[in-house]
């Protein structure tokens, strides 16, 4: 009895594991979905122009270190 008690823990156990990466694989899916909606509705309303770009504003950095 005790055995069958032990599997059916572990049991419950995996299900709600399953059920959990589910929902975040899910709810992965959904962010990524609404990163790419809000990119499309960003390069719509910049219509392909230039200034749509981001700008750090930082200088490049060298490849290289620069010699002293």
């Amino acid at each position: 009895m005790y055995e069958f008690e032990l599997h059916q823990a572990r049991s419950a156990e995996l299900r709600r594991r399953a059920a959990n990466e589910r929902l975040a694989l899910e709810a992965a899916r959904f962010a990524r979905a609404a990163r790419r909606e809000a990119a499309a509705r960003a390069a719509e309303r910049s219509d392909g122009d230039a200034g749509s770009e981001s700008d750090t504003r930082r200088p490049r950095r060298f490849g290289f270190p620069r010699p002293t």
